[in-house]
């Protein structure tokens, strides 16, 4: 495969790059929206050229496949040229500033044959895959209740529009709680229903929120508590599961990396469970790659990227308005 990337983005160069050349294949070109950035990007990273206009850019037929990661205003029109150009698309979290940008970005791909993925990394680590088979397995029997933390300290280089930018799509909730609704999803194989939420400023928002919190009532009955934030420095992040038969708690899961503590309680006692520590985004690009070969689907599908995204538009909403909210799937 060859890839272009729309957007020359940290998390491209932190992980996507090193990921896509993982599966042997090549990355052709970088979308940037100042020259010099572009071409220095692509130089650094040996990427061989570098574009400013997109559509110049999906001109290349050579291109077979596209990742996203500009902000989050952009990529509605971004995907939809591409998948109009038959470029497979891989695009970052959230799809979209709306639900209906979203579906309409997934029915398309689905109407042009291409493949279409959200790039929701958690649900690819091992961690998350171990927590997984302990719940499908029984193992704390009917789940009655979980807890996500994910509060922390947002790095100095990742502000910017994250924190002062409402039309570019910054705050925690488009940035954080999406990550959070896929992971539960994910878990539970089930989507919340409806939610109560608190947002605030507390320290970086500026025009936008930097930390909320919520309940989900889920169709089994289940009660999920979140919390996201952008100014905790110093408190840890995990996720947690209580059934009639045991409890789960994971420590330090909430991340890009493979690491973090998985523990299972039930009535024979405490046990550490183990798990493959490999690299999250090696295996979300192998699934992609399969899928884009005909063979399986991806391990974060463009439907999954709706319904995250569709939860954490209800958090926002409930937020602001200080009522239960319904979430809308748009028919998905």
């Amino acid at each position: 495969m060859r890839w272009a990337l729309i957007g020359a983005s940290r998390i491209a160069s932190s992980y996507m790059i090193d990921a896509i050349r993982s599966q042997n294949a090549d990355i052709q070109s970088v979308l940037s929206s100042d020259a010099a950035r572009g071409e220095a990007y692509a130089r650094e990273h040996g990427i061989a050229d570098s574009f400013t206009d997109l559509d110049a850019l999906l001109a290349d037929d050579s291109v077979d496949a596209v990742y996203i990661s500009t902000t989050n205003e952009k990529h509605h029109a971004q995907a939809l040229a591409a998948i109009a150009a038959g470029k497979h698309v891989l695009c970052e979290k959230p799809l979209a500033m709306t639900l209906d940008e979203a579906g309409e970005m997934v029915r398309t791909a689905a109407g042009k044959g291409v493949v279409f993925a959200t790039n929701h990394h958690l649900r690819n680590a091992g961690s998350h895959l171990a927590i997984r088979e302990l719940i499908a397995s029984g193992r704390i029997g009917k789940v009655l209740s979980a807890r996500v933390f994910h509060a922390v300290n947002l790095p100095d280089a990742l502000r910017g529009w994250r924190i002062n930018d409402a039309a570019a799509g910054g705050g925690v909730i488009p940035d954080i709680t999406v990550h959070d609704a896929d992971t539960i999803r994910f878990h539970l194989g089930e989507d919340p229903q409806e939610v109560v939420a608190k947002a605030a400023a507390s320290g970086l928002g500026e025009g936008v929120e930097d930390s909320v919190m919520s309940v989900w009532s889920m169709p089994s009955g289940a009660m999920v508590q979140s919390h996201e934030s952008f100014t905790h420095k110093f408190a840890g992040t995990g996720i947690e599961f209580h059934g009639t038969d045991g409890s789960i708690y994971a420590r330090n899961v909430m991340t890009q990396e493979p690491v973090g503590a998985v523990r299972l309680v039930d009535a024979d006692g405490e046990h550490d469970i183990s798990y493959d520590k490999h690299n999250l985004y090696h295996r979300a690009l192998g699934l992609f790659a399969d899928a884009v070969n005909g063979k399986g689907r991806p391990s974060a599908d463009g439907v999954d990227g709706v319904k995250s995204l569709a939860v954490a538009l209800a958090v926002r909403e409930a937020a602001q308005s200080g009522k239960a909210v319904a979430v809308n799937y748009g028919g998905f």
